[in-house]
């Protein structure tokens, strides 16, 4: 527990005092963010510095890897009675993802301020960087195994744990295309939910943090009901979960850190570069901790946000009217005359609620199986 809580408070403690450092750098670049026409509330915020998700993946990394020699030194000194644990595939998986999907988003950043419009990449550009970056993480998560013969990803959908609906079934060519499909699926849709949530002050920042401590939660549950040190009929056959908790706590850390300048009113927005990378690492969490489906309940509020675009887009493409004044979901609320920080303090608590739902699941599933 304390190599998770050390790498969550040095993330914190770096993106807290890195970010106004890449305030200042922006700002002389005049890196600023372009706000589309309809968002007439949001045009104060235009020129603001954007590309602030670099800080977070910074300060994720440094906290996932800088917290073993602290804890070397704090062993080594008498302070604690625990040894840094080594590095792993699975959390450096994440970290692959964390980056990959921030140099996706970097680029898409990068366009929008070079080309001074509020677009950037193309759908079709995004989409094959996405893909390309998941096709390695998948294949890498399913095929590289350990001396157990354990690899970090498994063939089979999982819930709260690994159903009984398994992959495998189509043989192990098949099945390695379909888990690359599915794989695809959930970080895609994961990182555009994100995205597509970054619209208010702090809103997406905050649900990641709730999210990413649950994950936390949830690893360091499956660490010490690990089916090699406690086996029985409610333990969990996944590899690498110590460290997984502390990546997950090291993302939660730095993007609490980060959200003390992002919150309304926010001095700096984190970009495509951080809510891309984001939502991508925690489908990636959600993958190798079989809790694939699980995601969809910790992560509420982005289903629901990006549920509220595919409403609307397919309500005006049918009958040529529109459910929602304005989509995405949070945009509609602030046309009916909501504050901002009001519409996100109300969204954080929807989010608390999905994830505590969710633990509950996760939870309830491991007491009834004793």
């Amino acid at each position: 527990m304390v190599n998770v809580l050390l790498a969550g408070g040095i993330s914190m403690v770096v993106a807290l005092l890195g970010t106004p450092l890449l305030i200042k750098f922006l700002v002389r670049r005049q890196y600023g963010q372009f706000i589309h026409d309809d968002l007439t509330q949001h045009h104060h915020k235009r020129g603001k510095p954007t590309m602030g998700g670099a800080v977070i993946i910074g300060a994720a990394i440094v906290g996932y890897l800088g917290s073993r020699p602290v804890l070397a030194a704090m062993d080594a000194s008498g302070l604690v009675d625990v040894r840094p644990s080594p590095l792993t595939l699975s959390a450096l998986l994440v970290i692959f993802l964390l980056v990959g999907l921030g140099v996706v988003g970097f680029f898409d950043d990068y366009t929008k301020i070079s080309k001074e419009r509020s677009l950037g990449l193309t759908s079709t550009q995004k989409l094959i960087g996405q893909t390309l970056v998941t096709v390695v993480f998948a294949l890498l998560a399913l095929l590289v195994k350990d001396e157990q013969g354990r690899a970090p990803a498994s063939t089979a959908i999982s819930f709260v744990r690994d159903t009984s609906i398994d992959l495998a079934f189509a043989g192990p060519v098949v099945a390695v295309v379909l888990f690359l499909l599915w794989a695809n699926l959930l970080i895609t849709g994961a990182s555009n939910g994100v995205n597509i949530t970054d619209g208010l002050d702090g809103l997406a920042t905050g649900a990641c943090v709730m999210v990413f401590g649950a994950y936390t939660l949830i690893s360091l549950w499956q660490f010490n009901q690990n089916c090699s040190s406690v086996p029985g009929p409610g333990c969990y056959e996944v590899r690498d979960s110590l460290d997984l908790a502390i990546m997950a706590c090291a993302i939660a850390g730095a993007c609490f850190g980060f959200l003390w300048w992002n919150a309304s009113p926010a001095q700096i927005i984190m970009g495509d570069t951080g809510s891309l990378s984001l939502g991508a690492a925690l489908a990636g969490m959600a993958i190798l901790t079989h809790t694939q489906l699980l995601l969809v309940i910790l992560g509420g509020l982005f289903v629901m946000i990006t549920l509220s675009v595919i409403i609307q887009v397919t309500s005006f493409k049918l009958t040529g009217k529109r459910v929602f004044r304005m989509a995405p979901l949070h945009h509609h609320f602030e046309l009916l005359g909501w504050a901002e920080v009001t519409i996100v303090i109300r969204f954080w608590i929807i989010a608390g609620t999905c994830v505590a739902v969710g633990l509950a699941l996760f939870y309830g599933d491991w007491a009834v199986t004793l």
